[in-house]
């Protein structure tokens, strides 16, 4: 999603959000990440202004007032953190982490595939599918990229071929080196 985002070319317009859009971002993020109820008000305080930036490629990223790029999603689909968002907040996404051998291919943007969740090394988290993810690496403190389930995690056990986590956002891509807007 991000693998040639650039942003200067990619984004289109920065847009104040009404308050009463906050408020049911807020109530969405909370239903999506129940873990972070106890947090939202220090991500996304009330009386802050929100403003999300439009980008090409029907994305959108809400911004807080400092600027700092905290949540995303494609497409009228569900928000996403940003992994600067996930690594200070790292307890509210399950995790599953990839063997040793997948970390060049998933830092290169490639999908998670299934043999790399289900070998030795790898560990999953019990989740449905189209789950919001972290991706762990094998012996890595700090997750290296976040991405939606294709299968729920015992499909991905059962089938172990083809994609098992389609890779939305990683260290390194145009996100991660995006700027705070301002």
């Amino acid at each position: 999603m991000f693998k040639k985002f650039d942003e200067k070319e990619s984004i289109s317009g920065v847009l104040q959000l009404k308050s009463s859009v906050q408020k049911g971002i807020r109530t969405k993020l909370i239903e999506s990440y129940p873990y972070l109820e106890n947090h939202i008000d220090n991500i996304l305080p009330k009386k802050d202004a929100l403003r999300i930036v439009k980008c090409h490629d029907h994305i959108e990223i809400i911004v807080n007032t400092a600027g700092d790029l905290l949540f995303f999603r494609h497409r009228e689909g569900q928000w996403m953190p940003t992994l600067r968002l996930y690594h200070k907040y790292p307890f509210f996404l399950p995790m599953q982490q990839v063997d040793k051998g997948a970390i060049r291919f998933v830092l290169s943007g490639a999908n998670i595939m299934c043999p790399g969740l289900t070998s030795p090394g790898a560990q999953m988290t019990t989740v449905p599918k189209d789950t919001i993810v972290a991706i762990m690496a094998e012996g890595k403190d700090h997750a290296l990229a976040i991405g939606k389930t294709t299968l729920s995690t015992d499909d991905i056990a059962k089938v172990n071929k083809g994609i098992g986590v389609e890779n939305c956002h990683y260290l390194n891509d145009g996100l991660w080196h995006m700027k705070p807007v301002k």
